[in-house]
């Protein structure tokens, strides 16, 4: 059997640069405005995502009349109705940025922006969460859907599980791009 014998040729690493020329400092390299931060396109279509997923949520569950009687889903409509208006608001900051060509990468904007979308993302999550385990004790452990609107339920909660999914992006862009500084 010949097996080819390979070589190890030594490679002299490349100089650091750590200052230009003229001893002049190196501009510190910043992550660029990936699509879903503040201020872009991707940014904005995230909260208009958020805000109808959030408004649908709000809408179907007010539309029930016997709501009220489960704190689950007082805590649903309360986190959906936070939720939707912290995505319009964010929203029309975000158009705001693109019409007129500015940044949002102020480190306290985004330090805002970011708390924001964490309070609101875990709110709504654990509102859904809540309004899923109601929902499947009416349904399937009590059989009372005859006389309830389990399928408004199911479908508000599954409209709040898809708003914080559309959150969820905005919280970890914002947050790395807090952390990154």
């Amino acid at each position: 059997m010949n097996l080819s014998q390979g070589a190890v040729h030594p490679v002299e690493a490349p100089p650091l640069q750590t200052e230009g020329a003229g001893n002049v400092p190196l501009p510190r390299v910043r992550m660029k405005d990936l699509q879903g931060m503040p201020g872009t396109v991707g940014g904005l279509v995230l909260r208009v995502t958020q805000f109808l997923f959030a408004a649908v949520a709000l809408a179907v569950m007010a539309t029930t009349n016997d709501f009220p009687s489960v704190t689950a889903f007082c805590y649903l409509v309360a986190a959906a109705g936070l939720q939707s208006i912290w995505s319009i608001v964010l929203g029309i900051t975000d158009a705001y940025a693109l019409l007129v060509g500015r940044r949002l990468q102020n480190p306290q904007v985004v330090r805002l922006f970011a708390v924001g979308d964490g309070v609101t993302s875990n709110l709504t999550f654990a509102a859904a969460c809540a309004s899923a385990g109601i929902t499947v004790l009416i349904g399937n452990d009590l059989g009372a859907c005859g006389r309830n609107h389990c399928t408004e339920f199911e479908t508000a909660t599954a409209m709040a599980f898809l708003s914080w999914f559309a959150a969820l992006p905005s919280f970890l862009l914002n947050f790395w791009s807090l952390a990154s500084r």
